[in-house]
């Protein structure tokens, strides 16, 4: 026993039917390092086997449930046989390690291009034309201008994420976490920036939330509700996403998902102990306002330290904390946390896309 083991950060906890022996989180980060046919690469299966640790949780890159939900050349995908033989090395790699392996699964939406879906155009909720870039085989280049998915196209992309869910459980994923954040496809169908539909699918908050429920639903078909968790990023911007009412927008989604027992609720926030902290003007909305609206776990991601991750914990806003950044270059970050070493600083360039040169080698902490 160190002197730190008193820390809640290092408890156990379980998230739905993931149970966990500390409650410091690999994020979901997106790497790009596929090989060419969208499978986890070799070196995707390093890295996650360096990160994971006995009784910790690995959620990974947001994996794709079809070929032309893609915003990025090089992010895995979920939609074919190779891909459920890759996925499978990453997921035996993590378990023998003794950890557990979420796959996010998502839908890039209008944050794409014609390139990277045989020259079709992007599928969002509404025509709402942004600047974004997407990531091609010719390198950045703007998005290309979007269309709205007609309604009866909606159903079939909720059988594109059933699929995608009955492949993971075939490659031995423990869980689905649904990419509802970010700016992407779910999330811009949650907010009204970017939802302007007046079917079904848009105006009334009931409406809006439609979508992301089915999806819900059919990622709970195949894995049981509690082994499916959803992100969110009631806050963010990327993606020149909006919402006029995002506290009403994101407390009713979190009521509406109270009823399934979800694994757990994903809120990515901004630097902030809570609520009230948040300036006039900014989203006024946090992991410390949804856990008055979500009666689950919650797993807290932005940026957190040893320091501030300990704090939300203990406040008990959170009963996880996700890392991304420091997770990238301190693949032991949990033991790194749990005793105070210090911590390699991340490498921003090799973020996105690359070789193994600053993904796969950073050493564990070895002390002197």
């Amino acid at each position: 026993m160190t002197t730190h083991d008193h820390t809640t950060l290092f408890s156990p906890t379980r998230l739905g039917a993931l149970q966990l022996a500390h409650r410091v989180v690999h994020a979901p980060t997106t790497r790009l390092r596929a090989d060419a046919d969208h499978s986890p690469s070799a070196m995707m299966v390093d890295y996650y086997a360096q990160r994971a640790s006995q009784g910790g949780l690995i959620i990974t890159e947001s994996s794709h449930p079809s070929y032309d939900s893609r915003g990025y050349e090089g992010a895995p995908g979920i939609y074919t046989e190779a891909h459920v033989q890759g996925w499978r090395k990453v997921a035996d790699a993590v378990h023998a390690r003794g950890g557990s392996l979420v796959m996010q699964v998502g839908h890039d939406g209008r944050q794409s291009h014609a390139d990277l879906a045989d020259g079709n155009p992007p599928v969002a909720p509404s025509v709402v034309p942004f600047e974004g870039q997407a990531l091609t085989r010719q390198g950045w280049v703007p998005v290309s201008p979007h269309r709205a998915l007609r309604t009866e196209e909606i159903p079939l992309l909720v059988e594109s994420f059933r699929r995608a869910a009955l492949r993971a459980r075939e490659a031995g994923i423990d869980g689905l976490e649904l990419h509802a954040a970010n700016g992407y496809l779910v999330d811009e169908f949650l907010q009204d920036g970017t939802n302007r539909r007046t079917d079904a699918y848009g105006g009334s908050l009931e409406n809006r939330v439609r979508l992301p429920l089915a999806l819900v639903e059919a990622f709970a078909s195949v894995f049981g509700a509690d082994r499916v968790g959803v992100r969110v990023s009631p806050s963010g911007t990327w993606g020149a996403i909006s919402d006029s009412d995002p506290q009403a927008t994101f407390g009713y989604f979190a009521e509406r998902l109270n009823a399934y027992g979800l694994a757990y609720l994903h809120v990515i926030e901004p630097r902030v102990s809570g609520v009230e902290d948040i300036a006039p003007g900014q989203a006024p909305v946090a992991a410390s306002f949804l856990r008055r609206a979500f009666n689950g776990p919650i797993i807290a991601a932005g940026g957190f330290d040893r320091t501030g991750a300990e704090a939300i914990v203990r406040k008990g806003d959170a009963d996880a904390v996700a890392f991304g950044r420091y997770f990238t270059s301190n693949p032991d970050l949990p033991e790194r946390l749990r005793h105070d070493y210090p911590l390699t600083p991340y490498v921003r360039d090799a973020f996105w896309g690359g070789n193994e040169r600053h993904y796969t080698d950073f050493p564990a902490y070895a002390a002197a």
